[in-house]
């Protein structure tokens, strides 16, 4: 393989551990055949759709992959991440592993899977309607309210139920480990086609995680809505809502891309990250 790797790297500026892989990785890349680093973002301002390259290399955890997807807006490149955080179920490799793959990545044997992320539509009762693109998952949160708020939910238009509770997740199967598993729902294989609705501390507990798929257009609607209800989405964009808005979810005519080295696989990941290779123990 003649041609130059050419390489992106997202490594926010604002984070020490993360300058400090940056510069380990900068000098371990200016050692190396075949590669060109095209652009480093360090401040998340850069508009990241204008530059092309190969592959883009994340620094950090699985918050600076759903930056970095925001950032790319509709020109989505195939990421990999280096993990520097704690689970990192998007950035799965550590600087070693990183290293030690570098050269099937520089081959380009990395393989890259398509993932789907969503569009989230806020059509304010007094206002202009807002768009947020997002991989992860849709939150209506109770927040500063603390009290339990009424969430009505329709899909493509059909009211389904009303939850009451302390809010709600809709969340793509990348999600489905994030703020969603934490509420009790369930694990979706990252290339399925749906969304997962999982209430946060239902009060009628036969209100139970509903999958749906991913064509389908889900309305969030609060007639009643008390002061301090916000909109989360990806955990980093933070709305207040008010009685009468509107929230639209449907699927983003982009994909998340995410490259994956040879040998890992999404099982293999919840196996380390969840610990599930042990198994209970009885004994006293």
């Amino acid at each position: 393989m003649t041609d130059l790797l050419r390489l992106l790297v997202v490594a926010d500026g604002r984070v020490p551990r993360v300058q400090a892989a940056w510069r380990e990785l900068e000098a371990f890349l200016g050692g190396q055949l075949g590669v060109e680093v095209v652009a480093v973002e360090t401040g998340n301002s850069l508009d990241l759709s204008a530059f092309s390259a190969d592959l883009v290399v994340v620094l950090g955890g699985d918050g600076a992959i759903l930056r970095a997807c925001r950032q790319m807006a509709s020109r989505q490149l195939p990421i990999l991440g280096v993990n520097l955080g704690r689970l990192g179920f998007l950035a799965d490799l550590s600087p070693e592993e990183f290293r030690a793959n570098f050269e099937p990545i520089r081959q380009r044997a990395y393989h890259v899977v398509q993932h789907l992320m969503f569009e989230c539509i806020l059509t304010p009762a007094q206002g202009t309607p807002q768009t947020y693109l997002g991989l992860n998952e849709v939150v209506i949160s109770s927040g500063a309210a603390l009290r339990m708020i009424d969430v009505q939910l329709a899909i493509n238009g059909e009211p389904v139920t009303t939850y009451s509770g302390d809010g709600l997740i809709v969340s793509t199967p990348v999600g489905s480990t994030a703020h969603s598993l934490s509420a009790g729902g369930p694990l979706l294989r990252q290339d399925l086609q749906a969304f997962v609705i999982t209430p946060i501390c239902p009060h009628t507990l036969t209100n139970r995680p509903l999958v749906d798929g991913a064509d389908c257009l889900y309305t969030l609607t609060m007639p009643d809505i008390p002061i301090g209800v916000i909109l989360v989405v990806d955990g980093q964009i933070r709305v207040p809502l008010n009685a009468g808005d509107r929230i639209d979810i449907r699927r983003a005519p982009v994909a998340f891309q995410m490259a994956k080295v040879p040998g890992s696989s999404y099982y293999a990941t919840l196996h380390r990250k969840l610990g599930w290779g042990g198994q209970p123990n009885y004994r006293r």
